[in-house]
């Protein structure tokens, strides 16, 4: 482990001796089990938590059993934190270390762990944060936003997983298992209306087919009336409105020695793009401007926005005895176009008092991504559980073909294209793995696993026509890499409510490269960044297994970090590698019935993170801003000891929910949910402008279920204090500001089979 200060070791001290304490005391509130019996439900059953099983690592396994630091995110979570259309950016904050943000609207979400992320906004952006769907992992961004609905839950894996998924999952893994097909009958159908004409509607039906096979087929609709006026072409509620559509298909078959699993979906997006604010941000100052009007711009750019995705997956499983073997198969296709303001705001006023909307120039831009094609095959054989030892080896390719073609337009020229260029990529990756779990004694257990990955590409960039007058480009690179990464991980069994572990993990980033060259005669490239991880966790449960608290520190040292210079003197983004960051810090979960009608959750985080790397510089705002770091002779930020941008140093989160039985077999109910994070930087440097002050923002629902749960009627809000902040800003022209939405307050119905 690299060297830390005194204040490092004292949050690691501290926490893990207040998990320790904590898991005594619940592990002590057992043993007088007899003197304090188990609280009852209104049927006169005691109320327990349910064991939760997770597929960390590629098996079913009781999460309080498997040593890694990981959040489970229900369903009823999920269906909450959705209520008002939000995409999958609503598990911002919503876990331990987890942030999130994007600059495209409804796509291209950008997702951090223990403050590890990539603010890139090229569509060919590489991030350390793996997104994986029903086992299929989603490279490109654009597949990363597919809508959340008919989850059997989420799975959160921070810290490195260099084993099971390999390159581009430093930082760590984000799960989404769908509901499977079953022989037995279920389904549900939900119908909601809120404020600026949030309508949501979904549903599922599964069931059997014949004696072998079974279905599911669910659907998802999400739509939001334009809500933001244009004032400067006066088109009224012309902006912030979607209409989001996605369909998953599922059939399976299984016969004894056998399972096939056989997965279809697609998504259709249509609506604004993200609605950026020109000159939002005051000068010298982190907040927005006074008078600012959520529900208003002056822009004279375009704006809209297209997205079309679709993919299938065949899981074949064979079970040999003592062995299975599984085949996973998977194919994912889309295309975009996003067209957006960029600098916010208008190059010629109508009258004086549109002045404080003029930028320097106009920024008319867009992104379109007519042509992406992944596919990925994995084979994996593994042991059936046994006494004493367990182990799997597999192996994973992955080959992706993409084109992504950037345009600029002339505002002032009835909008007439000025800029073309055309990015072509073609990646192609493999690896072998293996992992083993071998129990020495009853109460001491040995994982370990390594991987060996191979990745290449073949980037190419033609620019046909310049905004800015230059002539025809060709550039190309082929970045490559192997290497090998892992993880060594020892549990201790201190009694049966608490497991103690220690972890050793390191993984990598394949090498990037990057070529938006509409506004620049060059690519760039990052060169692979790897990382050593330490971790020491406990997992408990108490209270007549009515209290799970888990908790955890850590400890990492990330070399040759990839990162993104985004804007600053030019529209374009810049990978460079930083020669090391450090970071440290300290998670917790916890999961309560503190009666039989009272449960609640919560988790927290403290994320440290510090770039260690004296010449490292990047240009600073094209805009008016107030730079805090010391500028090198070129006048650029020297930026040594700087935080991660989009990396708050403290997450909080909560939920809570009082039901009042009512008669046989209903209730009246309180949801509440809330997270906070603390202040983050938008960028690599750092200035008083650009970086967004701490959020604390909830949720509410209010509702009645009847027929044993299987019928609900409720009254929702989402952003109930109607908070009002900047999620993100570009920095080149202007002070332009992203901000969040408003508050929304509707109704829905459930009903389930």
């Amino acid at each position: 482990m690299t060297a830390a200060s005194p204040t490092r070791f004292a949050v690691l001290a501290l926490s893990i001796a207040s998990a320790l304490a904590l898991g005594n005391a619940a592990h002590a509130q057992d043993a007088n089990a007899p003197a304090s019996a188990p609280s009852k439900s209104p049927s006169g059953k005691p109320v327990q938590l349910e064991t939760v099983n997770v597929t960390a690592e590629k098996r079913v396994e009781n999460l309080q059993k498997v040593p890694v630091s990981m959040t489970v995110i229900t369903p009823e979570k999920l269906d909450n934190y959705g209520q008002a259309g939000d995409t999958v950016l609503q598990l911002a904050a919503r876990a331990p270390s987890v942030y999130a943000e994007t600059s495209y609207g409804r796509e291209f979400p950008r997702f951090y762990i223990r403050g590890l992320g990539n603010s890139d906004f090229d569509l060919n952006a590489s991030q350390p944060v793996s997104m994986v769907y029903d086992d299929i992992v989603q490279e490109n961004p654009i597949l990363k936003g597919f809508p959340l609905f008919d989850l059997n839950q989420v799975e959160v894996l921070r810290g490195p997983q260099g084993t099971m998924f390999g390159r581009n999952s430093p930082a760590g893994v984000i799960k989404f298992d769908s509901v499977k097909p079953s022989q037995e009958t279920s389904g549900y159908a939900k119908v909601s209306y809120g404020s600026k004409g949030t309508a949501n509607a979904e549903a599922a039906l599964g069931g059997a087919l014949s004696s072998n096979w079974s279905g599911r087929v669910s659907a998802l609709a999400q739509h939001r009336d334009g809500w933001i006026s244009n004032d400067y072409t006066g088109a009224k509620d012309s902006l912030g409105g979607y209409n989001d559509r996605a369909v998953r298909l599922q059939a399976m078959y299984d016969t004894e020695g056998f399972n096939a699993l056989i997965n279809t979906h697609a998504r259709w997006l249509d609506g604004s793009a993200m609605v950026n604010r020109a000159n939002a941000i005051e000068l010298g100052s982190d907040s927005l401007v006074p008078g600012f009007n959520r529900d208003v711009v002056y822009q004279d750019g375009r704006n809209r926005q297209h997205l079309f995705s679709w993919g299938s997956n065949v899981h074949l499983t064979w079970n040999l005895g003592d062995y299975t073997f599984t085949s996973i198969t998977g194919f994912e296709k889309a295309d975009t176009y996003s067209l957006g303001d960029v600098d916010g705001g208008i190059a010629i006023p109508n009258n004086p008092s549109q002045q404080a909307y003029v930028t320097p120039f106009p920024s008319e831009t867009a992104d379109a991504l007519p042509h992406d094609r992944q596919v990925t095959q994995e084979f994996r054989l593994a042991s059936n559980p046994q006494d004493r030892l367990s182990w799997q080896v597999g192996t994973y390719y992955f080959n992706e073909d993409i084109a992504i073609v950037n345009y600029d337009y002339n505002t002032l020229n009835n909008h007439a294209m000025d800029g073309y260029a055309r990015q072509t990529q073609q990646t192609t990756a493999w690896a072998v793995f293996g992992s083993t779990d071998y129990h020495l004694t009853d109460d001491f257990d040995v994982r370990a696993g390594a991987r060996w990955s191979h990745d290449s590409r073949d980037f190419h960039v033609d620019r046909y026509l310049s905004p800015i007058g230059a002539g025809p480009l060709s550039l190309g690179a082929n970045p490559h890499d192997a290497r090998w990464s892992g993880d060594l991980t020892g549990t201790w069994t201190l009694n049966p409510n608490v497991n103690v572990y220690g972890r050793i993990a390191n993984g990598f980033r394949a090498p990037s490269v990057q070529g938006r060259v509409l506004f620049a005669d060059f690519i760039s490239q990052a060169k692979p960044e790897t990382i050593t991880s330490y971790e020491l966790g406990i997992k408990t449960t108490g209270m007549d297994n009515r209290l799970r608290f888990n908790a955890d520190v850590y400890d990492y040292t990330m070399h040759n970090q990839q990162l993104t210079a985004v804007g600053g003197d030019i529209n374009i983004t810049r990978l460079i590698n930083a020669a090391k960051t450090e970071g440290y810090g300290a998670e917790f979960d916890l999961e309560a019935y503190l009666t039989p009608n009272f449960v609640l959750t919560a988790g927290g985080s403290y994320n440290h993170t510090e770039l260690k790397d004296p010449n490292l510089a990047v240009a600073v705002c094209g805009a008016p801003c107030t730079v805090v770091d010391p500028l090198n002779a070129q006048g650029n930020a020297l930026v040594d000891g700087n935080p991660l941008p989009n990396a708050p140093k403290w997450i909080g989160n909560m939920t809570a929910r009082y039901g009042i039985p009512y008669g046989e077999s209903g209730e009246f109910f309180v949801y509440t949910d809330w997270s906070y994070r603390s202040q983050v930087n938008f960028f690599l440097y750092q200035s008083e402008e650009f970086r967004s002050k701490p959020v604390l923002e909830g949720g509410l629902r209010l509702g009645y279920n009847w027929d044993f749960g299987k019928r609900e009627i409720a009254l929702y809000g989402r952003n109930i204090t109607n908070k009002q902040y900047i999620t993100g800003a570009i920095d080149f022209n202007n002070r332009t500001a992203f901000v969040n939405d408003p508050r929304i307050i509707g109704v829905e119905f459930k009903t389930e089979l």
